[in-house]
């Protein structure tokens, strides 16, 4: 049996090593939980005990904003974070090498950032899939605000523009997953600060610009109207049933 309900948390404004280490702690959990699931299920099949009763694993979709931090993933390259300690100090911005995948970026206020951990075995196991449906979820809520976004061929995220010369991105990606447990995310450009990101090499693509929702549509947005909004779309396009 699978487990479509997912339990909706909105952390607000958290430091970004404590959302990771809560993060850690939920994906823990679950894989523990999944090893124990799959132990029994072992041994209720080779005759050695009684079938046990049934547990099902958990799913969250977190929300949450960070104050100014650059994270960089596992193929991303420090030479991509253009500060140094001193110029960090001074943009009030702190720098984390992190277990994601993907190269560097920047959250901050203004900024929704989605954390699903999620066991793909309850929805569908296929990393890329899982990947397209979190873009399809942010181009169909830019599409509420008439907003016409997309892919950039080869690129996780989503752009505007992508086939021109004008291609921008608002929205970037990059998770974690073992044993179809993920963490990580996505973070969704609505009202912060676009000046952050020309301290780094966005996402190692040094040749494309970065916008935000308050830019294209020249006002500021509701973030938590958003949220709602994209929270409605991840769950349709998942099949899920939010919980709280």
């Amino acid at each position: 049996m699978k487990n479509k309900r997912v339990i909706l948390q909105d952390w607000g404004l958290t430091d970004y090593k404590e959302a990771w280490d809560r993060q850690e702690a939920i994906f823990a959990d679950t894989v523990k939980l999944k090893t124990e699931i799959r132990n029994r299920q072992v041994a209720a099949l080779a005759g050695t005990n009684e079938p046990a009763e049934e547990i099902l694993t958990p799913n969250y979709l977190v929300f949450c904003e960070h104050p100014h931090v650059y994270t960089l993933g596992k193929s991303g390259k420090p030479e991509h974070l253009l500060l140094d300690e001193a110029g960090l100090k001074e943009k009030k911005a702190v720098y984390y090498t992190i277990n994601r995948g993907g190269d560097i970026t920047y959250h901050g206020p203004g900024q929704i950032v989605s954390y699903p951990i999620l066991d793909l075995d309850n929805f569908f196991t296929d990393i890329h899939l899982y990947l397209r449906t979190l873009e399809d979820a942010i181009i169909l809520t830019l599409a509420d605000y008439g907003l016409k976004a997309g892919r950039y061929p080869g690129y996780t995220g989503v752009w505007f523009d992508a086939d021109n010369e004008k291609a921008r991105k608002i929205c970037a990606m990059g998770v974690r997953c073992s044993r179809w447990v993920t963490m990580h995310g996505l973070a969704f450009n609505v009202n912060p600060d676009l000046d952050y990101f020309k301290n780094i090499v966005p996402c190692g693509i040094d040749d494309k610009a970065v916008t935000s929702m308050q830019q294209e549509l020249g006002r500021e947005v509701d973030i938590n109207e958003v949220k709602q909004i994209l929270t409605r779309h991840i769950s349709v396009l998942f099949g899920m049933e939010i919980d709280g």
